[in-house]
C-alpha cells in the first residue's frame, strides 16, 4: 500500500480495534516494511493520536484513551449499528443522552453514504421497540433536521399545528432543542411574530433549513438558557397538578418503575410508599405510568387524575372483554 494517506487511515482503523497489534502483523496487513509502520505510528502521534508501544523482541502497538475524543473510522456494519442506536435514543426522551443522541445522529447521517442511509431506514421501519416512550413518537429525521439547522444557524421553515388544531406556516431562527421528560420542544425566534416561541416538535410538519444564515439573538430577559425559558413557558401555559398516590410496594421497587421527573417516593412501611408531588404533566400520561408500575395503588388527588385512572381501567376492561370473547363460527 503505497498511498500514505490511505495507509494511515487503514492503520488507524486497525488500531481502533481494542487489542494490541504486533509490528510485524501490522506490516503484513498494510503490505509495508516494519520501518514504515514505525514511521506511520509517529505520524499518527504527531496528529494527536495516543498510540502506545510495548517493549520486547516483537513489540506491539495499541490506541489508548487520550485527553480528547479522536475521529473514529467505522466500517459499514458499525456505522449502521450506531445510526440505528442513535435513532432509538433520539426518538424517545432518554434522560441524559437524548439531546446528545440527536446531535451525534445529525453529524453521522450527514456523512453516511446513500446505501447506508437506505439500510438504516429499512431497519428502522422493519423493527419496533417494546416500549415507545412516554410522549408522542417523533421521527428522528425531524429531530436531526432541526438539530442541523440549530448547529448551522440556518433559518428553519415548517408547518405547525397548535393545541386547538389551527395550522400555520412558521419561519424561525432555531435556538435549541430541549427534551422535557416525555416531549421534545424547539425554542426559536418566530420571525413573523417577532418574538420568542416554544414549539412542540411532535406538532411540526416537514421542517427544512432555508439556507439563510443568522446571528443568534439574546434570550428574553430573565432567561439564562433555553431550558429555563421552556420551564417558564410551560408553567404559564399548562395547569399544575398536586398528585397524591399511595402504592402497595416497596419504595425502591416502585421508584424503578416510575420516571424520575415525577419526584421522590416517601416510604410509609416495608411494603408501601407514597408519591406526593406537583407536576404539569399530562394526566393521561401520569395515569398510564401509574398503571405500568404493576403495583396496587390508590389515587388521593387530584380528582381529575382519579377520573383519568378510572377511564383507563374501564378502557382496559372493555379491551379484555373483547379479547376473551370467542370467535363466531362461520
Amino acid at each position: 500500500m503505497t498511498d500514505t494517506p490511505a495507509r494511515l487511515l487503514r492503520l488507524l482503523s486497525l488500531l481502533q480495534t481494542p487489542r494490541e497489534w504486533p509490528g510485524p502483523e501490522l506490516a503484513v496487513r498494510l503490505e509495508v516494511s516494519p520501518r514504515t509502520v514505525r514511521r506511520d505510528i509517529d505520524r499518527l502521534r504527531d496528529l494527536g493520536y495516543p498510540v502506545e508501544a510495548s517493549r520486547g523482541s516483537v513489540g506491539g502497538y495499541r490506541l489508548v484513551a487520550g485527553t480528547a475524543m479522536p475521529p473514529l473510522l467505522l466500517d459499514d456494519e458499525e456505522a449502521v449499528a450506531i445510526a440505528v442506536g442513535l435513532r432509538a435514543g433520539a426518538g424517545h426522551a432518554i434522560e441524559g443522552v437524548d439531546e446528545a443522541s440527536v446531535r451525534a445522529l445529525a453529524k453521522l447521517e450527514h456523512v453516511l453514504p446513500s446505501r447506508l442511509r437506505h439500510r438504516v431506514s429499512a431497519l428502522q421501519h422493519a423493527t419496533i421497540a417494546l416500549t415507545r416512550g412516554d410522549g408522542a413518537t417523533i421521527d428522528p429525521r425531524t429531530l436531526t433536521a432541526i438539530a442541523s439547522a440549530v448547529t448551522a444557524r440556518e433559518r428553519l421553515r415548517f408547518g405547525y399545528r397548535a393545541a386547538d388544531g389551527a395550522a400555520s406556516k412558521r419561519l424561525t431562527e432555531p435556538f435549541r432543542l430541549v427534551s422535557a421528560g416525555n416531549r421534545w420542544y424547539l425554542i426559536a425566534y418566530d420571525l413573523d411574530r417577532e418574538d420568542w416561541r416554544t414549539f412542540r416538535v411532535d406538532r411540526l410538519d416537514e421542517p427544512f433549513a432555508t439556507g439563510a444564515r443568522f446571528t443568534p439573538r439574546a434570550l428574553p430577559a430573565g432567561s439564562e438558557d433555553a431550558a429555563e425559558l421552556l420551564g417558564r413557558t410551560m408553567s404559564v401555559a399548562q395547569p399544575s397538578w398536586a398528585v397524591d398516590v399511595t402504592f402497595d410496594g416497596p419504595a425502591a421497587v416502585v421508584a424503578d418503575r416510575l420516571p424520575p421527573e415525577l419526584g421522590p417516593l416517601e416510604p410509609s412501611g416495608e411494603d408501601s410508599c407514597r408519591l406526593r408531588t406537583r407536576t404539569s404533566g399530562s394526566l393521561e400520561w401520569i395515569a398510564l405510568r401509574l398503571a405500568l408500575t404493576d403495583c396496587a395503588f390508590a389515587v388521593h388527588g387530584p380528582p381529575e387524575l382519579m377520573e383519568r385512572v378510572a377511564a383507563l381501567g374501564a378502557q382496559l376492561s372493555r379491551a379484555a372483554a373483547v379479547t376473551e370473547k370467542p370467535p363466531e363460527k362461520g
